[in-house]
């Protein structure tokens, strides 16, 4: 999803919002051990599961509601959830039959098959408009419907009883176990949707019109402030459940994140760019690493970006290492393609990793950018380059990265830019509705398989790819890995390595790093899960405790 997912981990990508002078949070700190205080970078801008696309919501998600499947304590791993075992899967592999376990939602009432059944065919309903919907295209006519071309009652999922779900796929899917740990294939209540439902609008706009399924329940939600997640104590593995509350605060600001930090107001924290430099060799410093990409999307709008051999200009005038060493600071890899370190390259039926197999280092070349760039001026009929909007984040660390980029095109290609440091809902609306030159992206997994990446980003048509770029070759690549009739898996593999070769050497982004961050996490608190499986939430606090 866009860190994350632009984190989006994030996806499709991750920041936002509060003042930059610490205060006094009050509740909970250090001495109440049964309170966690922490911050996010960013409010979730949707907690509806059929709809929502971003890390910050992810992460509440995933601490609020549960499905079939969740990620294990080792944060590398996934386990049944509200599914009671492994599921019974035919020869064919087209067919799974989850059993479910007794659970029950926040307010007492069963969690059930149906609950899964309308939650999966609601975000494939085309009125529900989902950005997202395509995560559940493997179900058996599921894309069919999501385009109006077959009935809901044509989608491969079924409650059979209320603890029986019956699922058919579309095609061999060998990470789909990784999906239903996914926060579009959460349960919801229909009567709770329709409560508070779309023409109301204010289903999971609040913290008091949606049920929990999970090991907390979301009770409070200051817009744009912090949200507080309290215990769910009809959560069926409640026992395992430590801490009584999670207060979170929203802060965008580097300088009051630290300083929250440092003198106790917070035990958890994100480290900021500036910051890392000081305190990655801290005890307290602990690195992640996201299995995240980022990258500039340049939109095929405007006419200068059209030009192939400008887009390849804006690739090789930034210096990626360059950026990491003396920006990011940190432990993210400078990029050279579209998919992470971390991510498989067929899924759950290997395990092996797909940059392993295909390494591809980043590229710098100012000379050669300037001289294409030159060339490309010609091309499109153009003595002098226009100002470009580049539009990122209002957080300290993408404020650094646009005037790095600014600073980068200015003096390799005599470029002007123009960076617009935007709050994170706006930054998200904006790639959107196309209002940029250049944006700053990232996409986090949605599950470990390289499809995540190359598959679900830059298709044409594809929400995601807000710059709008298409390539037919590159589509039919894609398609083909997709739908694998064939069930070969290394065919699977080489089709989609060559469609991210097309994307690259026609410079269809910028890749600029894949993502590790620091968080500061302070010696007593115990267990908090920071994944590294590569996809889903960036941390989970089912099992933490305060020592």
């Amino acid at each position: 999803m866009k860190k994350k997912k632009l984190v989006p981990f994030l996806a499709i990508t991750l920041v936002a919002s509060l003042g930059v002078t610490a205060c006094s949070f009050g509740g909970g700190g250090a001495k109440d051990k049964g309170t966690l205080t922490v911050t996010d970078r960013a409010e979730p801008p949707n907690l509806d599961s059929a709809v929502s696309t971003d890390s910050a919501s992810r992460n509440v998600l995933a601490n609020t509601q549960e499905g079939l499947y969740r990620h294990s304590k080792d944060g590398k791993s996934i386990e049944p959830a509200l599914a009671e075992g492994e599921p019974k899967i035919s020869p064919d592999k087209l067919t799974y039959t989850f059993k479910l376990r007794d659970s029950k939602w926040s307010d007492g009432k069963p969690v059930t098959a149906k609950d899964f059944e309308f939650a999966w065919k609601r975000a494939l309903a085309p009125e529900t408009a989902s950005e997202y919907a395509f995560i559940l295209h493997d179900l058996k006519n599921g894309k069919a419907y999501n385009e109006k071309k077959a009935k809901a009652e044509d989608v491969g999922v079924k409650a059979l009883d209320d603890k029986t779900l019956e699922v058919k796929l579309e095609r061999v899917t060998p990470y789909f176990l990784d999906l239903v740990a996914f926060p579009n294939y959460l349960p919801q209540r229909e009567d709770i949707v329709k409560q508070y439902g779309d023409k109301a609008g204010k289903f999971a706009k609040e913290a008091s019109t949606n049920v929990y399924s999970g090991p907390f329940k979301l009770t409070e939600w200051k817009h744009e402030q912090s949200y507080t997640m309290e215990k769910n104590d009809q959560y069926w593995d409640a026992k395992s459940v430590k801490l009584n509350k999670i207060v979170t605060k929203v802060m965008k600001d580097s300088s009051a994140t630290i300083n929250a930090y440092n003198t106790n107001q917070v035990q958890v924290t994100l480290l900021g760019t500036d910051y890392i430099p000081k305190y990655k060799d801290s005890k307290e410093a602990k690195a992640v690493a996201e299995g995240s990409s980022w990258y500039l999307e340049m939109n095929q709008k405007n006419k200068l970006l059209q030009n192939k051999k400008i887009r390849q200009a804006l690739n090789l005038a930034l210096d990626k290492k360059e950026f990491q060493a003396n920006v990011l600071q940190d432990k993210s890899v400078p990029a050279g393609g579209l998919v992470p370190p971390e991510i498989k390259a067929n899924g759950n039926d290997a395990n092996k990793l797909y940059r392993e197999l295909f390494p591809e280092e980043p590229k710098f070349d100012a000379q050669k950018a300037k001289s294409l760039f030159d060339e490309g001026l010609k091309e499109a009929g153009l003595s002098q380059a226009p100002v470009l909007e580049m539009v990122t984040d209002d957080t300290t660390a993408a404020k650094r990265h646009g005037e790095y980029v600014k600073d980068a095109y200015k003096k390799n290609l005599g470029l002007e830019i123009k960076v617009s440091a935007v709050p994170f809902k706006q930054r998200l609306d904006r790639g959107k509705k196309g209002e940029f030159d250049l944006l700053a992206s990232g996409w986090h997994a949605d599950y470990s398989d390289s499809l995540s990446f190359i598959g679900d980003l830059f298709t044409s048509g594809s929400p995601y790819n807000r710059g709008k770029w298409s390539n037919k070759e590159y589509d039919a690549l894609v398609k083909k890995a997709r739908e694998n009739t064939t069930g070969n898996v290394e065919e699977r593999l080489q089709n989609l390595r060559k469609a991210e070769q097309i994307l690259l050497e026609d410079a269809g982004i910028v890749p600029e790093y894949y993502r590790s961050v620091y968080y500061m996490v302070k010696p007593e608190v115990k267990d908090m899960v920071f994944n590294s499986a590569g996809f889903g939430e960036e941390y989970s606090f089912k099992w933490a405790y305060i020592e």
